[in-house]
């Protein structure tokens, strides 16, 4: 970013010291794209953060979100950088029943991955880790529905599963959407 040289050690303190330096109240995709910048160019490509992460550690320390414009980036970001396998734009986590039949779309993947393609299983990985942090993200925000938050909050446990015991991950899945708690808690007598 224009040659500044930055004094940050660590890739939250960068983020910060740059938010700092472009002295706005505001965040929007212009200065996350900026933020980004400088972590590429400190730290190396391997060293990107995302939109949202970038904006979640802004907020932290006082700035206010364009929260339309850091969605937005977010979203053109993760298109670009985080669909190693070409089908993330299929998935879909926004609700409960997408989120289902999302999780069968990756589970399938996996499956046919597992036979013969580790690097396709860590980038399955990491698309499964990306949208577990989109659901926190949508779990935490003010500005979402409480509804929608609740299904965010379940839909990123089911990834945490997913991703600590892929094996195991239908039938927990098939026992939880059984569960008591699960059909009281979205108000259904079957499953999603």
């Amino acid at each position: 970013m224009d040659g500044t040289k930055w004094r940050a050690r660590t890739r939250r303190d960068l983020i910060i010291e740059v938010w700092e330096h472009l002295d706005c109240e505001s965040v929007g995709a212009d200065e996350l794209e900026k933020i980004q910048e400088a972590l590429r160019e400190k730290f190396g490509e391997g060293a990107l953060e995302s939109p949202a992460a970038i904006a979640r550690a802004v907020a932290d320390e006082g700035a206010v979100l364009r929260h339309p414009e850091v969605f937005d980036c977010d979203v053109k970001w993760r298109r670009r950088n985080m669909d190693p396998l070409g089908f993330q734009e299929i998935l879909d986590f926004s609700s409960l029943s997408s989120a289902f039949q999302s999780i069968v779309k990756i589970e399938e993947k996996r499956l046919a991955l597992q036979t013969d393609d580790r690097g396709g299983l860590t980038q399955l990985r990491s698309i499964v880790t990306s949208a577990r942090k989109d659901s926190l993200l949508r779990a935490r925000s003010r500005i979402i529905d409480a509804g929608l938050r609740e299904e965010a909050r379940e839909v990123s446990q089911w990834l945490t599963i997913w991703l600590q015991a892929p094996e195991l991950f239908s039938d927990w899945l098939d026992l939880r959407r059984r569960s008591p708690d699960f059909r009281r808690k979205f108000n259904t007598s079957e499953s999603p």
